[in-house]
């Protein structure tokens, strides 16, 4: 069967079939008569089925189907499946009515993307730590291919340590940028500045220094120091991603003069592609210290009722951006997290299909 929503939009919306309201772990029923037969489909907890009505009055369940029912069950299902592809424009336009409403949720992804951040910063923590204990350790091994003949070889476990490490907080940093990418949008929801999926769908779009400046007063002093901070960050963690991961400042090329080897950088500006000087290569422990500086600012300011919110999972709703809802919820901490338990009792009861 189709996703339950595509199937209730054909049958009720563009057909016109009736449908029965909320019961008992049941979301919504359409009834339906094929050959004759009288049939449910219906969306319940355990997901969305056809089925044969239990004539027997004191019955509390559906009873076992013919292999008549069965047969019609799986025939309807076949016209739905190909009336469900028939009606994919009119799906199109509802979705593009929706969109351009505030009866939307914005899906959150926060906690997850903002969990992969901490993954990567910790590791990056512990290698360091882990390399900086083993810093004078060596592992020599000997070999003697022949009787003459005798290698040996040194390894350095605390430099092949701090690489990994390195990695991982180069990781970190793509993770952090990733995270404040979707956390921006849902910060400028809960602060209702976005109030119809069209603004969410073009704030989605533009580049990270919008997402910034919609989610964050960026006229305020303190702001813009770290959005600068962030952007001069970001810039050189793409640029050295973009540019090959040729080096950090783009070093792709050298050539030699009377002063030694030297450095071509590839620039991202369109008039001048190549220079021979740079900013300094940003260092990875103190990038990290500056994502760290920035998280402390954030849900330390106005935004700090919003850091439960965020990291809770519930979808932003448009319609509570629009009413003024989370404009209450954002007075302080309290107010948030109070709302917070609430809305999530009511999608527990809404999951498990307690309408009363």
């Amino acid at each position: 069967m189709p996703a339950y929503y595509l199937v209730y939009f054909l049958l009720v919306d563009a057909l016109s079939f009736p449908r029965l309201g909320q019961w008992e772990k049941s979301a919504w029923t359409v009834p339906i008569r094929y050959r004759g037969r009288l049939f449910g489909v219906e969306h319940r907890k355990m997901g969305l089925g056809i089925f044969a009505p239990n004539l027997d009055f004191g019955a509390r369940s559906s009873g076992t189907p013919t292999v008549q029912a069965e047969q019609d069950a799986i025939a309807i299902a076949n016209q739905i499946r190909a009336a469900t592809a028939a009606a994919e424009p009119y799906f199109q336009w509802r979705a593009e009515q929706a969109v351009s409403t505030s009866k939307l949720n914005v899906a959150n992804k926060s906690d997850a993307l903002f969990d992969r951040y901490i993954y990567f910063r910790d590791s990056f923590h512990r290698l360091t730590e882990e390399a900086t204990r083993r810093q004078g350790e060596r592992v020599v091994e000997e070999s003697s291919p022949s009787a003459n003949v005798k290698f040996t070889s040194v390894f350095v476990p605390s430099q092949a340590l701090r690489r990994e490490a390195n990695w991982n907080a180069q990781a970190a940093i793509e993770a952090f940028f990733s995270w404040t990418e979707h956390a921006f949008i849902h910060l400028a929801i809960l602060q209702g500045r976005l109030k119809t999926g069209t603004d969410v769908a073009q704030l989605a779009e533009a580049d990270w220094k919008t997402k910034f400046k919609v989610a964050l007063a960026v006229a305020d002093a303190r702001t813009k120091v770290h959005y600068d901070a962030l952007l001069d960050l970001r810039a050189q963690v793409r640029n050295f991603v973009a540019h090959g991961a040729f080096g950090k400042r783009g070093e792709a090329f050298s050539f030699h003069t009377g002063a030694g080897a030297v450095p071509v950088l590839l620039s991202s500006e369109q008039r001048h592609r190549f220079k021979l000087n740079g900013r300094p290569a940003f260092e990875e422990r103190t990038a990290i210290d500056q994502l760290e500086l920035f998280l402390q600012f954030l849900w330390s300011g106005p935004c700090a009722p919003a850091q439960n919110y965020l990291s809770s999972g519930l979808p932003s709703v448009l319609t509570y951006a629009m009413d003024g809802t989370y404009t209450s919820a954002m007075q302080s901490v309290a107010d948030m997290d109070e709302f917070v338990q609430g809305f999530i009792r009511q999608v527990d009861r809404a999951a498990d299909m307690e309408w009363w």
